[in-house]
């Protein structure tokens, strides 16, 4: 694991060199291809070095974090055009990927939480730095305070759990259960906050609606999924108490996703729909791994990489439309299919690959939840329902008023989209709709 960490380390001279945009792009797919090869254990931690190792969750969010990395800069073309800071945008880029590569391989306890929480300070620099409106800076608060705030009580779990194990290593903490209520809430708040869960989602919108382009695909790709890789390792210390308190968050998330459901149809924003479907996502996701059962672990790790994919790929597409029309709203952004019929057709495969089509991961993730969910209490089924159709609703709301309808009339020149972008999308939907050829691997893994 060290290896692809001097990888990373290595490139930073990379992006201070003049024209070098592409050859950081090139080395972090190459870093993919090695990392894809690395011979992984079913049910151990392997290729340990110091305190880095990888299983096969872990295996799966550092592909998808370079995977994102590689993208971002794919899709940030202008800022090499207008050569806007773009050195020490790809140094703040690289930085990130070694936090979120740290973050997911570190089997200690306290080194996941310091870079678990040193991922939050790129991401509020591409905010605040790249970032188009001066409400970023609210944003960026919002974003800082409401991570912090869930974060100092999980900094005080771990030290006390250090003081009555004396060790920190994930690995071994499945050999004990700690029954104390208020260790339990106090360790898991901090990734409930970041997954988000409903009622302390407001910093998400907010976060997205103010971010560039390659801010809203790391957010949306890879920061959501820390919080649900936090609560796959942390949920084995709280077992017993979990199948007592784990319903309070079950309900929680599963009112809170219909609720939000609802409020995507009332959005006029583009990037604020898509922000409020990931909470809506992502509530299902923090419900299938509370259930603490098999299908619930399996979907919400397959349900992670297929969102991951998907909602970045619709901030990409928003971001096309946007980089034309200077506009996110759907008000302006009417008609499109008349202008580029090409596009019109990748904006219909993501929506449905985000409504749950087949043959997309996200299907694959939502029917383990549902079975997961519906076996832990079938009342939850009624909630299920509702948040699958509206889910689909929202889809169709987006791609219906996008791509049909009389166009804007104050468009008076237009390029219909360049390789670039049907080459950034292609890698989007590829791996997000390839990998259900593979899902039995996802199957051995848990």
């Amino acid at each position: 694991m060290m290896k692809f960490l001097m990888m990373m380390i290595f490139m930073i001279p990379l992006c201070f060199l003049k024209n070098m945009f592409w050859l950081v792009q090139m080395m972090l797919m190459l870093i993919i291809f090695i990392f894809m090869n690395l011979s992984l254990n079913i049910n151990n931690f392997c290729n340990l070095s110091y305190m880095m190792g990888c299983d096969l969750i872990s295996f799966g969010l550092i592909l998808l974090s370079v995977w994102i990395c590689m993208l971002m800069i794919m899709a940030s073309e202008l800022l090499y055009k207008n050569n806007f800071y773009i050195n020490f945008f790809l140094l703040n880029i690289i930085i990130l990927l070694i936090m979120l590569y740290l973050t997911f391989s570190m089997l200690n306890l306290f080194m996941f939480y310091l870079f678990f929480e040193g991922s939050l300070i790129p991401t509020l620099m591409l905010i605040i730095g790249w970032g188009y409106q001066p409400e970023r800076i609210q944003a960026g608060m919002y974003l800082l305070f409401y991570t912090l705030f869930a974060s100092l009580p999980m900094l005080m779990g771990i030290f006390f759990i250090f003081d009555y194990l004396n060790y920190l290593t994930i690995y071994f903490m499945k050999f004990f259960n700690m029954n104390l209520y208020l260790l339990y809430i106090s360790m898991i708040l901090a990734f409930l906050v970041k997954m988000p869960m409903y009622f302390t989602h407001l910093w998400l919108p907010k976060a997205h609606v103010e971010a560039p382009v390659s801010g809203s695909m790391i957010l949306a790709g890879i920061m959501l999924k820390l919080g649900g890789y936090g609560l796959l390792r942390i949920l084995i210390l709280f077992q017993n108490i979990g199948m007592k308190m784990n319903f309070i968050w079950i309900i929680i998330s599963l009112m809170g996703g219909l609720y939000i459901s609802l409020n995507c149809l009332c959005q006029v924003d583009m990037k604020s729909l898509i922000a409020y479907s990931s909470v809506a996502h992502m509530s299902l996701v923090i419900s299938g791994i509370m259930t603490m059962n098999y299908w619930g672990y399996l979907g919400s790790y397959v349900m992670m990489i297929g969102h991951g994919l998907c909602s970045s790929g619709m901030f990409c597409l928003v971001n096309i439309n946007y980089e034309r029309l200077h506009s996110r709203s759907l008000f302006m952004n009417k008609g499109m299919m008349n202008f580029m019929p090409s596009m019109s057709l990748w904006w219909f495969l993501l929506m449905s690959s985000n409504m749950a089509a087949p043959p997309s991961m996200n299907l694959m993730g939502e029917i383990s939840l549902i079975n997961s969910l519906v076996s832990w209490s079938w009342l939850s089924m009624i909630m299920l329902i509702m948040m699958s159709f509206f889910s689909a609703g929202y889809s169709l709301y987006l791609y219906s008023y996008t791509q049909h309808g009389g166009y804007n009339l104050s468009v008076y020149s237009f390029y219909t989209g360049v390789s670039r972008e049907y080459l950034l999308l292609i890698l989007h939907w590829l791996p997000l709709n390839m990998l259900i050829l593979k899902i039995e691997y996802f199957m051995i893994w848990f």
